[in-house]
């Protein structure tokens, strides 16, 4: 069993290979001849088949948007209406946030009932200034998280910005780790925010670092704006 599995790598990885060795086109190779540029792709096309007929495993994913850049929270509700758009359920659970209605909110009350929108925070630190209350509040949203977690009917579930409150210490690691076990085998998760937890990267299947390169707030004195931050 193990020499099959170790077998399988090494072909994946041959695969991988070939294809990085290929490339991918365009004009990347500017004075290649036609013919040879297509024999080239036809390749490519083939290896890339064989990559993708040798993954045929399926499995609820942990996934992780982390990092200083914006775009975690909006590449987390990307993929909701793409799960929406299969007609499968979804449940967003925020933490931390609450204290707004933001646009995306107000957007996805078409899909009705397949989505569940929970925003159970009530703002930043700044703005609450009692950790106490931060606390129960992290610890009530996680209990609803739970409840979606476990619910085999639900395709996808987003914890958004858990990733601080676990940060702060407003809810223990393990205890996260330990409910996203209880999933059943196809639900995925997406855990957002910054400042992620290590041992949360290590157990998670995809994880994305988003890398702050300029910003307008900071650099421009630009105040949040609809559509942009909210």
């Amino acid at each position: 069993m193990i020499s099959n599995q170790n077998n399988k790598e090494n072909i994946l990885k041959d695969l991988d290979k070939k294809s990085i060795e290929i490339g991918m086109g365009g004009f990347l190779e500017p004075d290649i001849k036609e013919d040879l540029y297509k024999n080239k792709m036809k390749k490519r096309k083939e290896v890339q088949g064989k990559r993708v007929q040798k993954r045929s495993l399926e499995k609820g994913l942990v996934i992780v948007f982390t990092g200083h850049g914006k775009g975690k929270t909006t590449a987390a509700l990307g993929m909701a209406i793409r799960t929406l758009g299969h007609n499968e359920r979804v449940a967003i659970v925020q933490f931390i946030k609450g204290g707004w209605e933001p646009g995306e909110a107000k957007a996805l009350r078409i899909f009705g009932d397949l989505l569940k929108w929970h925003a159970l925070g009530e703002g930043f630190t700044w703005e609450t200034q009692d950790r106490s209350r931060d606390k129960e509040l992290v610890s009530k949203a996680w209990e609803t998280a739970l409840i979606y977690l476990k619910n085999k009917e639900y395709k996808l579930v987003i914890l958004d910005e858990i990733n601080i409150a676990i940060k702060l210490g407003y809810i223990s690691l393990n205890r996260v780790l330990d409910g996203l076990k209880e999933r059943p085998l196809l639900t995925h998760v997406v855990l957002t925010g910054r400042n992620a937890h290590q041992e949360l990267i290590s157990n998670a299947d995809l994880v994305t670092e988003m890398s702050l390169l300029h910003h307008p707030f900071k650099e421009q004195g630009i105040k949040a704006q609809k559509g942009i931050e909210f």
